[in-house]
């Protein structure tokens, strides 16, 4: 793990204790759902699988706009 500065105040060792437990916390929990993938077998996600892609784009106004909504892309 890097090595924390501070760069500004003078933290009490609570602060410094309370904010180091909250950055461990959140790299153990990082550690732990990346390893649960990889014994999953997950990969990332693949663009082909993202549902996102199928929604018809915006529609934007202009000449005839209400005519060629309805057109299919």
């Amino acid at each position: 793990m890097a090595p924390i500065h501070v760069l500004h105040g003078q933290p009490t060792p609570e602060e410094l204790a309370t904010v180091l437990a909250v950055v461990q916390s959140r790299a153990a929990a990082a550690q732990a759902a990346a390893e649960a993938s990889r014994l999953a077998g997950v990969g990332p996600a693949s663009p082909w699988s993202d549902r996102a892609r199928l929604l018809r784009p915006a529609i934007h106004p202009g000449t005839n706009a209400w005519r060629t909504s309805g057109w299919a892309r």
